[in-house]
């Protein structure tokens, strides 16, 4: 039984939303609490491998965890961007190509052991654990990419986030207008909603004097905390309605 949810207009807001909130409660145990990119990380790591091998034994779809572990992969993977960049002192540009080799790598694995790239037909463990450990990494990418965008290219936490939402919209036109692989497609929006999110979350964060609103990573993080678990509890109540009515066809 496919444990994932539908891709639908709601998945790709709560995706950004949980993106997002990765960013700034990342920042916020980093940063703000002053636990350190190094400890944060395993700390955040820890998090992401319960949550994920609850979702792994789990025998159904359930919302709530699901999405547990999008925001782990995106806390976890805003602290071991961090690491890369910072604490080991690779860059950002340099840390974003060495995540691009791996996340690639992973998708011809993945493409290779004979399992689907397909998420609505991800039935396999196998195909499970390539497609949660692709989501670390490319959130993981993502945030290093935002951060590049952001901090080296010039173009700010405004112009970062205008610059990945445009290409979010043409991966949509190309999506409507075009036959080009869905699974491609997909794969394009999910990597590039983490570097939207990341800007964002820095364009959310950040002081006036660099671009950002200054609502800092506690306001940012409650507000956006808020928001997801408003969309968790609705997907939950949406879920819990499509099973009474297969269960009422099958009577």
């Amino acid at each position: 039984m496919n444990k994932l949810p539908q891709i639908t207009l709601a998945f790709w807001v709560m995706k950004i939303c949980a993106t997002t909130l990765g960013e700034t409660a990342g920042d916020l145990l980093s940063m703000t609490l002053n636990v350190g990119y190094a400890i944060s990380s395993l700390i955040l790591i820890s998090v992401f491998l319960l949550t994920l091998l609850t979702q792994l034994f789990s025998k159904t779809y359930n919302p709530l965890l699901y999405w547990m572990v999008i925001l782990s992969t995106s806390t976890a993977g805003t602290t071991m961007s961090d690491f890369m960049d910072r604490t080991l002192g690779l860059g950002y540009a340099s840390g974003s190509l060495i995540l691009i080799a791996i996340l690639l790598t992973i998708f011809v694995a993945w493409r290779l052991s004979g399992d689907s790239l397909n998420v609505n037909k991800i039935q396999t463990f196998r195909g499970e654990m390539f497609y949660w450990t692709a989501i670390l990494f490319s959130n993981t990418l993502g945030t290093a990419l935002g951060d590049y965008l952001a901090d080296d290219s010039g173009l700010g936490f405004a112009g970062g986030a205008l610059l990945i939402g445009s290409t979010i919209v043409v991966v949509v036109l190309l999506k409507y207008f075009t036959k080009l692989s869905s699974v491609l497609l997909f794969w394009l929006a999910f990597v590039l909603t983490r570097p939207f999110g990341a800007t964002l979350g820095d364009f959310l964060t950040k002081p006036h004097e660099k671009g950002g609103l200054d609502f800092g990573t506690i306001g940012s993080s409650a507000v956006l905390a808020g928001i997801l678990l408003v969309l968790i509890v609705g997907a939950s109540w949406a879920q819990n309605r499509y099973s009474r009515q297969g269960a009422a066809e099958l009577s």
